[in-house]
């Protein structure tokens, strides 16, 4: 709307309740557009030196309506002939400020010189539009400046912490277009006072770089002050803009500036880890952290639980994805050297050895592997190279060699290799599938992974489980001896006897050869089965796998990538991250069978492994080779031939004292130790007897109707109802240890009042898996915000909410009442 029409518009409203409108104009802003203002009959006088004769006009006729027209400076008092109609009938003004101040519906003349003030940004239609939309009646000058500061930088709001989000966003990427927007339109000291009065931001040369760096700074000592109240605001905001997704990225690239610019590490290197696991926006102190943590799990100065309380204290860090794998590797090493530190110094027998590895002591391989695993994937190695060394020492000595030997001295005595713990592998059709298939209706699906060791299917049962509707268990079995690929898959097969064949392959079940797809096809045939390989059933459209399923009873799924990257040696160092890939693709085929209706689905592996991720010593192999009639094979563990010579370094087994046919003698180097053969590759072995190659796990799965995953509960625990500091401490308990089926949650914690936040939100993630209650609660620190001085003496609401899935949204799930009864002073609000 232009000027002039809003002027005639104004003057028609006046008109419409009285008959005279004196008009001031000292500045004779629209007298040359006079003449052009379209009033109807309305009579225009202007006023030069003919006062006398104005008022004559106007009291002699009492029907015309009259426009009284004035220029320049208007007398005071009883110089002005005109005083007493002027305050009968009042002034019209039509002041660019005082139109504009009608264009934009306000009232209140307070805000008259802000508009004044501030002219250019005014003579911009599209910005006084879009202020328009944002202005109510109740709006102040400090609001009203606060949303023209809105509408500069494009806010979704007018608070500070609105307009400092885009300023500090432009400012990560070098751009500042949307400050110089408040610098040339006069807002920059509003905004500068804005920052010294809520954030106590105090400069004689502010900007942005300046404040930045303030910012940055405050936080290393995590907003510490003299006073308790001096920095709340800006500690709330800043929690804020770290953890609100629309600033995430620019907070960090300025912290790496800011990093730099305060010398971070130098002003770290001599304080504990332990006082800077709260402040979280530095990767300094990421940094920090895993280099003090590493040395205090190499000198084992630390248990697993400050460990893992550390670790969770640093996810709210920016930088924690860039380390979880460090992270990840620390935990793991940790985990590892206490397992390690409780193993018992003798094994009662076989049975007790079996059962404890299968409970307990297999979680020790676990941890190795994704310790190494965590190791090799991660970006650098450097910061973890002496623990990774201290955790192959500790692993390989002390497990493998010193606690291997142990283990072969329970199986000394043995004669027959045969055990009350555990069902013979050669029995698993017996006693896994016959059960299912028996009544002729059920079908049953067979997945063998090749070399999947015990511990990995351990992980295996507990990725299927924390899928929702899936269930799982592991079970194990004594896997046949030798422990190589030919007699594990002959095993599996259904059959009543086998024979190994002088050199190993092909192994026989009842006389048929068990060697590739093809012939395991035929043995499957008697029981209306089918042997594929598992690249086969990745191809496989849905509807080809459902017609597939729908022609056999049986299918046994043949799947091989541990064993593949093991026995070869310019792989065999990748075989942790073979076993990555190897749940992956279980979990693939199990999500895909059951998509064709399957609901019985077992996995199950041929052996086992061993797997050093360090070159092995002398001390590992064996110094005297075996002897005997006929050596027909022979492999790093173990050896077939035919009258084989007893040896101390080696246990001896007939065919019939393993459970197979024929007249080959079986030889296994006792412990760890390998048989020396020309050829790299000797960190990944199988055929021996270690707990680790012959405990042969079998994964049962099936599929629920119901869903039955949910995430953990979490319960506030007030010790108070009264907030009387300018912060409220607030001790939040998980109730419950997070499992397969209970997943971990992640929640976003505030005060309210209304919905006004009246706090930072500080963002917890609750994944305990302890059954003690005492690992399970945390404790958060909320900051109030000057706003809360509004709510003194009433009631306000703490509330926990949770992440609304593919959004930037949260939702409440839980809330309890505080009373705000504390003293105020009276900040500056903007």
């Amino acid at each position: 709307m232009s000027d002039l029409l809003a002027v005639q518009q104004a003057l028609q409203q006046r008109f419409e309740a009285q008959r005279v409108v004196f008009w001031h104009d000292p500045a004779r802003e629209y007298e040359a557009e006079l003449e052009t203002l379209d009033l109807a009959d309305v009579n225009t006088i202007k006023v030069d030196g003919n006062e006398f004769g104005v008022k004559s006009a106007i009291l002699a006729d009492h029907t015309t309506k009259h426009l009284v027209y004035r220029t320049g400076e208007v007398p005071h008092g009883t110089g002005n002939w005109l005083l007493d109609l002027e305050l009968a009938y009042g002034v019209f003004t039509a002041d660019r400020a005082s139109m504009i101040q009608q264009e934009l519906k306000l009232n209140d003349r307070a805000l008259l010189p802000v508009i004044q003030e501030h002219k250019k940004f005014f003579a911009s239609n599209v910005r006084k539009q879009a202020l328009v939309k944002l202005l109510s009646e109740s709006d102040d000058a400090i609001i009203f400046r606060a949303k023209m500061c809105q509408v500069l930088t494009k806010a979704e709001g007018h608070k500070l912490t609105d307009i400092v989000r885009e300023i500090l966003k432009e400012n990560a990427e070098h751009k500042d277009a949307k400050y110089a927007e408040l610098v040339t339109h006069g807002l920059d000291s509003f905004f500068w006072e804005g920052l010294a009065n809520i954030y106590g931001y105090k400069s004689e040369a502010p900007s942005v770089e300046d404040f930045v760096l303030w910012m940055f700074s405050l936080a290393i000592e995590d907003f510490k002050a003299v006073s308790t109240d001096e920095y709340r605001n800006i500690r709330s905001d800043f929690d804020a803009l770290r953890y609100d997704l629309r600033t995430q990225a620019s907070m960090t690239k300025l912290a790496g500036k800011a990093a730099s610019v305060l010398d971070v590490g130098s002003r770290l290197e001599d304080r504990s880890y332990h006082e800077l696991l709260n402040v979280t926006i530095y990767e300094e102190i990421d940094q920090k952290t895993i280099r003090d943590l590493t040395d205090d799990i190499i000198a084992q100065a630390i248990t697993v639980r400050e460990v893992r309380e550390s670790i969770r204290k640093r996810q709210g860090s920016p930088w924690y994805d860039k380390y979880d794998k460090f992270y990840a590797a620390l935990l793991h090493a940790s985990e590892l050297f206490s397992a390690l530190g409780k193993l018992p110094r003798s094994i009662a027998s076989m049975a007790v050895g079996l059962e404890s590895y299968t409970s307990d002591w297999y979680r020790i391989d676990q941890h190795y592997r994704k310790f190494v695993y965590a190791f090799r994937t991660a970006e650098v190695q450097d910061p973890l190279e002496r623990l990774k060394q201290e955790v192959d020492r500790q692993y390989t000595n002390k497990y493998l060699y010193e606690f291997g030997a142990l283990w072969q001295q329970t199986l000394e005595p043995m004669t027959t290799w045969t055990s009350n713990a555990l069902t013979p592998q050669a029995s698993f059709f017996e006693s896994h599938v016959g059960p299912i298939v028996k009544d002729g209706r059920s079908k049953a699906v067979v997945i063998i992974s090749d070399a999947m060791r015990y511990e990995i299917a351990d992980e295996l049962v507990s990725r299927i489980r924390s899928r929702d509707r899936f269930d799982a268990s592991l079970s194990a079995m004594l896997g046949s001896l030798p422990s190589y690929t030919q007699l594990g898959m002959a095993a599996l097969l259904p059959h009543n006897q086998l024979e190994l064949s002088p050199e190993g392959l092909p192994v026989f079940a009842d006389g048929v050869p068990t060697n590739g797809t093809k012939n395991r096809n035929k043995i499957l045939e008697s029981v209306k089965g089918c042997a594929l390989s598992a690249a086969d059933v990745q191809t496989m459209s849905a509807l080809e796998l459902r017609e597939l399923y729908k022609q056999h009873q049986v299918f046994y799924v043949y799947h091989d990538r541990i064993d593949a990257a093991g026995d070869d040696a310019a792989s065999e160092r990748t075989v942790f991250e073979a076993a990555e890939e190897t749940l992956r693709e279980l979990v693939g085929l199990v999500t895909k069978w059951t998509s064709a209706n399957a609901t019985n689905i077992l996995i199950t592996a041929d052996h086992g492994f061993q797997y050093q991720d360090v070159p092995l010593e002398e001390a590992y192999y064996l110094s005297e080779r075996p002897n005997g009639a006929e050596i027909t094979k022979k492999n790093r563990r173990f050896v077939l031939g035919r009258a084989l010579e007893p040896s101390p370094a080696l246990m001896t087994f007939t065919s019939a004292a393993l459970g197979l046919s024929g007249d080959i003698d079986v030889q296994i180097p006792k412990s760890i130790h390998r048989i020396p053969l020309p050829g790299a590759g000797t960190r990944f072995v199988h055929g021996g007897a270690s707990l680790q190659e012959i405990v042969v796990p079998v994964v049962a799965v099936n599929k629920k109707r119901k869903s039955d995953t949910r995430q953990v509960d979490v319960a506030i625990w007030p010790e108070t109802d009264k907030i009387t500091t300018g912060q409220l401490s607030v001790k939040l308990m998980q109730s419950e240890p997070v499992t397969d089926k209970i997943h971990a949650r992640t929640v976003r914690v505030g005060l309210y009042a209304g919905n006004v936040l009246i706090s930072g939100q500080p963002i917890l993630t609750f994944d305990s898996t302890s059954d003690d209650q005492r690992d399970r609660y945390q404790i958060v620190q909320l900051f109030l915000t000057q706003e809360a001085e509004d709510f003194n003496h009433r009631l306000v609401e703490l509330r926990l909410e949770d992440p609304i899935p593919n959004t930037t949204r949260w939702k409440p799930f839980a809330r309890a009442n505080y009373m705000i009864k504390r003293s105020f002073t009276t900040d500056f609000d903007f």
